[in-house]
């Protein structure tokens, strides 16, 4: 069987006694252009009506490749970088213009960021996509329009209230609601799946921090018309809780609510939790109440800081990531490959060659004598060349990936920021739920061993 699921941490499905599910972008799936074409189409009127911005910017066209899940905006600056995982920049756009090598250690100095600094904001989530497309096209607007916007901090504000905005408004759920078809995907094989989990004894929940009324509608249409006649998407779930306020679930003691799905009422949880429909809470009570320890609760969803970075400091349930991403960029390196053994194969003989340089270079110094500057000058054209090779494949090589920011669990040869990420704070990742669905409900998920630097190759 093809792998479909990545293991960072061993992770025992059979010790899983509930299978925790975020909603959004998780158990439901959406088309993700579609539906951050309509974020960035609602935040761009609403800075026109409400923060007074030029009508010039209804003009924007938005290019969904602009901006990749682990970039990081530099509010102070109007920049977008690019960082591995140690927190170096790798690459970095002036809005939507590169920005060279030289500029950059003149802006930053090092080539190190810190991003505790309040200036720096992750775009760690595909809810982030279009605020981070919005922001840099506003940057280059500001830049050739002196005086018409904000600074770049305030830019950045604005944005970000207004994405926030229209989520907690409603009126993106509405466009939603209203064209679910053009947002939301249907898969039966997520209900086959959970059907057949159920079969071996797993128990699942949902986890989201959408209202009641709009999961209903996304369940009632993604979820029950896979079902068999007298069933319904409740039968599926222990409990469904809404509203939940990720990720202060996962640390805070907030109250649960019951809710009537009959008619939304709610009223206070008194007592232990029981099968139902709930508003709000919190992880610990859930985990005491079900009498289960942390490790044998598995909770999945593709938030990196909601859903699994801070469950994962603050409460010890196992988690895995749905990074849709994921599966573009196998399949690019999949078809990069024959390519990267190249670049592999010219990278071994320019340090074969370097090494060659280096010695005689020292046996100049040391013998001080001039015998070996033919042999360094052929040495050196030799590299150079192929350096010409390498930077020709390199291009060769990102055309399989995103056109501005390559890949999005690299940096270069080192792993990307968001790709640190996701090793520390993710047990098991994949593509999307269904994935998983694939194993079998028992299954063992080992991790590869890690080679050290000084490990020798096998």
């Amino acid at each position: 069987m093809q792998q479909t699921v990545f293991v960072n941490r061993i992770l025992n499905l059979k010790k899983m006694k509930y299978i925790g599910l975020d909603m959004d972008h998780t158990l439901i799936r959406y088309h993700t252009k579609n539906f951050e074409a309509t974020v960035f189409k609602l935040v761009v009127e609403r800075l026109i009506q409400d923060k007074q911005y030029p009508k010039a910017i209804a003009d924007f066209y938005f290019d969904f490749d602009l901006a990749i899940r682990g970039l990081v905006v530099d509010s102070q600056h109007g920049n977008i970088l690019k960082l591995s995982r140690f927190g170096a920049i790798r690459q970095s756009y002036h809005g939507t213009k590169p920005i060279d090598f030289s500029d950059q250690q003149q802006i930053y100095r090092g080539t190190y960021v810190d991003l505790g600094a309040p200036n720096y904001m992750v775009i760690d989530t595909a809810f982030s996509i279009a605020f981070c497309v919005l922001y840099g096209q506003l940057v280059d607007f500001k830049d050739h329009h002196p005086g018409q916007l904000p600074n770049y901090r305030d830019l950045a504000a604005d944005v970000l209230q207004l994405v926030d905005q229209i989520h907690a408004d409603g009126s993106l759920k509405k466009i939603i609601a209203d064209n679910l078809d053009h947002y939301v995907i249907k898969e039966a094989a997520v209900v086959e799946g959970l059907k057949r989990y159920i079969h071996h004894g797993k128990k699942f929940f949902i986890l989201t921090n959408s209202e009641f009324s709009y999961t209903k509608l996304l369940l009632d249409y993604a979820i029950q018309p896979f079902l068999e006649s007298g069933k319904h998407w409740t039968d599926l779930f222990e409990f469904v809780i809404v509203l939940a306020n990720k990720p202060r679930f996962f640390y805070d003691n907030l109250k649960f609510l019951k809710i009537n799905p009959e008619d939304g009422t709610m009223t206070n949880l008194s007592g232990s939790i029981v099968p139902g429909i709930y508003q709000g809470g919190n992880a610990k009570k859930i985990t005491d109440d079900l009498k289960l320890s942390g490790d044998e609760i598995l909770y999945i969803g593709d938030h990196i800081y909601g859903d699994v970075l801070r469950l994962k400091k603050d409460c010890n349930w196992r988690t895995a990531l749905v990074v849709e991403e994921l599966g573009e960029e196998i399949a690019g390196q999949a078809k990069s490959y024959p390519t990267e053994k190249q670049i592999a194969k010219a990278m071994f003989d320019k340090v074969e060659l370097e090494a060659q340089c280096t010695e005689l270079l020292c046996q100049r110094i040391d013998e001080n004598t001039e015998q070996h500057d033919q042999k360094i000058a052929d040495l050196q054209k030799q590299i150079n060349q192929l350096d010409r090779e390498v930077s020709h494949l390199l291009k060769e090589q990102h055309r399989w990936f995103n056109p501005y920011w390559d890949r999005v669990f690299r940096a270069g040869a080192e792993e990307s920021f968001f790709a640190y990420q996701v090793e520390r704070y993710a047990c098991i990742y994949m593509e999307k739920l269904s994935d998983l669905f694939h194993y079998p409900p028992l299954s063992y998920f080992r991790a590869n061993r890690r080679p050290l630097a000084h490990d020798m190759e096998q």
